[in-house]
């Protein structure tokens, strides 16, 4: 067995999610708070001692996963694939802008996985491609143990839905991750188990 664990752990608060815009694929920076959101999880984060991190190559999740390498000394590694989902036309408007071009569009997309804003993509197109992150690990011959992938919220919850075989139709019924909260999975008998979501450090 190459990877018997995988944490995915959000990006910190960034300017975009700080002002409530939609980021999709543009390259947000993290907020003074992002920034010690990210500080203030390392030593939880150390305890599951990953062997190695992967970060979409987006500036938030890239710069939020620094902080933990840095600290423990884990290799990291960028994979485009574990970009947030692309939001087409949407990106860079606040969820007000959107209601107001396009009423009653974004409950269409919350509620429908398999749905995609205008020029953007669906919660099923995401996580096909982010399950082939997982799957090139499982197939590796290098034993990981543990690999922690620093991403978005979007991606994580569609992610987790698909590595436990949820049934598209109940996608919507996970909630979101919070920043810099994490989802822990376990792989047993070739099967991914939820061991915890939404996880995190408050104070």
């Amino acid at each position: 067995m190459s990877v018997e664990r995988i944490v995915l752990w959000r990006h910190g608060e960034t300017d975009y999610n700080a002002a409530g815009r939609m980021q999709g694929h543009l390259d947000s920076a993290l907020t003074e708070v992002g920034w010690n959101q990210a500080r203030f999880a390392v030593a939880a984060l150390a305890r599951f001692e990953p062997d190695l991190v992967i970060a979409s190559d987006l500036r938030r999740a890239t710069d939020t996963a620094t902080v933990l390498t840095d600290a423990i000394g884990v290799p990291l590694r960028l994979d485009k694939r574990l970009r947030e989902t692309h939001l087409g036309e949407w990106q860079g408007m606040t969820g007000a802008e959107v209601d107001t071009q396009a009423p009653g569009e974004r409950d269409r997309w919350r509620l429908d996985a398999t749905w995609a804003p205008p020029g953007g993509e669906s919660r099923v197109d995401v996580a096909e491609r982010a399950g082939e992150v997982v799957a090139d690990l499982v197939r590796d011959d290098e034993e990981y143990g543990t690999v922690l992938l620093a991403a978005h919220g979007g991606l994580i919850l569609a992610l987790t839905a698909y590595l436990v075989d949820l049934p598209v139709a109940l996608w919507p019924s996970l909630g979101g991750i919070g920043n810099c909260h994490w989802v822990d999975l376990s792989r047993r008998d070739d099967r991914w188990r939820l061991q915890a979501y939404n996880a995190g450090m408050t104070g």
